[in-house]
């Protein structure tokens, strides 16, 4: 067993929205929806805009 230490993190819900989308788009590639791709990139963006600070 590794010993490491994590951090606990603090995620908004686009954050959370983020991984988990990005998770389910990595396990459907590559015969996943192509609306998830787009979705994600979406996602991507408004995180990357900042717009939404919790």
């Amino acid at each position: 067993m590794k010993n490491s230490k994590t951090k606990k993190l603090a995620l908004t819900e686009l954050e959370y929205d983020l991984i988990e989308t990005g998770r389910n788009y990595k396990r459907s590639f590559p015969l996943g929806d192509p609306n998830l791709r787009y979705y994600l990139e979406r996602l991507f963006v408004e995180w990357l805009e900042g717009d939404n600070e919790d």
